[in-house]
């Protein structure tokens, strides 16, 4: 199988090996002729940063370059990336990286052009249409790991400095134009970051299988997220050089964040205000969390993962997904309890006030409460 090729689903995408070449071409076709490279500060001085940079210069478009992101972006780096965009006088933002990266650089386009703070656009009912839609930079996402599906999303999220609140920015046109995924981006990407961008992408595809609501195209891409990334993370963590499993879990990534147009859920719930008070990595807390989500949600969601075990070749239903799903982890070395990345229990009644207002509790198939996830909180940590 030859894993190249242009797909207009959910955007324009160019999928394959080496397609990196074409970042020129793609801001020519959007009209950018002063791109802002938004990435984070550990890919700001990496090898495939600066191709990313060669391209652009040799096409005489610069090599504007903001790398003030942290691992859990704020508003701070988003004043700056603004800052940045405006003093530059650019047209357009080349977000590069992984969820940080890619987050912030759509959220420097979406605000490069609004009046409001960005408060004022969090994903509440129809909040987005306070935005001035024309004053919206074109985006060009270029995801370096396999897992948030940021590239292919229609908002960020985004840490507030002072509440320690993660929330949600909306906006259809926040979704990149273009995007770029490549592969070969992807070939130097550590073991733990492997795994637990790997498993985030897992985690979508089941928050949004688990999901109540109706969508089936989300429903068959969920499940199919699944079984790819079952498949070929095994193999992207055991040889990081494996391209074929590298380009298969990017395209798992991109499913997912498609998919959990269904709804999320309790995994995300929960990992949103453990990322934002204790700055863990998100993809790893949220795989710690989903042996218990599950069992939270087995009565509403059994039946169908007797379904989605047959498809993935896991044999005794739903109780052998989860058996699965903790042998899984324990085989990337992800930790059983959120102890080990540092959660104490001295915050849980402020955590779990944050899960309760944070949106993905909406698709939970279980209601949350103070007191079922009070449970999962004690259970994981």
């Amino acid at each position: 199988m030859i894993l190249n090729g242009n797909w207009s689903y959910p955007t324009t995408m160019k999928f394959g090996a080496g397609r990196i070449v074409e970042l020129a071409e793609a801001c020519v076709s959007l009209g950018i002729k002063r791109p802002l490279l938004v990435t984070d500060r550990g890919l700001a001085a990496l090898p495939i940063t600066a191709q990313a940079l060669d391209i652009l210069d040799n096409a005489g478009l610069g090599r504007a370059l903001f790398a003030e992101v942290d691992p859990n972006p704020n508003e701070l780096n988003l004043a700056a990336g603004v800052a940045a965009y405006q003093t530059g006088e650019h047209d357009g933002v080349i977000a590069f990286g992984g969820g940080s990266g890619l987050d912030l650089g759509k959220m420097v386009a979406f605000m490069s052009g609004q009046t409001r703070p960005v408060w004022d656009y969090e994903d509440i009912g129809d909040w987005w249409t306070r935005a001035d839609s024309n004053a919206i930079a074109p985006i060009i996402a270029v995801p370096t790991t396999a897992g948030t599906g940021s590239e292919v999303g229609r908002a960020s999220v985004i840490t507030n400095s002072v509440t320690h609140v993660k929330k949600i920015i909306f906006h259809p046109k926040v979704l990149p134009s273009i995007v770029i995924s490549d592969p070969e981006l992807t070939v130097g990407m550590p073991k733990f970051i492997t795994a637990g961008t790997g498993l985030d992408a897992f985690a979508h595809c089941v928050e949004a299988y688990s999901s109540p609501h109706y969508h089936p195209m989300s429903q068959g891409m969920a499940l199919e997220g699944m079984r790819l990334v079952k498949d070929y993370l095994p193999r992207a963590f055991a040889d990081g050089n494996d391209l074929e499993a590298r380009a298969h879990m990017m395209s798992a990534a991109a499913m997912g964040a498609t998919a959990f147009q269904k709804g999320l859920g309790a995994i995300h719930a929960m990992s949103h205000p453990i990322g934002a008070v204790f700055n863990t990595h998100h993809g790893t807390t949220n795989a710690v969390c989903m042996p218990a989500v599950l069992q939270l949600n087995a009565l509403e969601i059994e039946a169908r993962f007797e379904q989605a075990s047959a498809y993935l070749g896991i044999s005794g239903g739903f109780p052998g997904f989860c058996e699965f799903v903790q042998d899984f982890n324990d085989s990337l070395g992800i930790p059983r309890k959120l102890s080990e990345l540092g959660v104490s229990t001295d915050r849980t009644d402020e955590l779990v006030e944050m899960s309760l207002k944070d949106p993905s509790c909406g698709g939970n198939p279980v209601t949350l409460t103070t007191a079922n996830l009070r449970a999962l909180f004690d259970a994981c940590i």
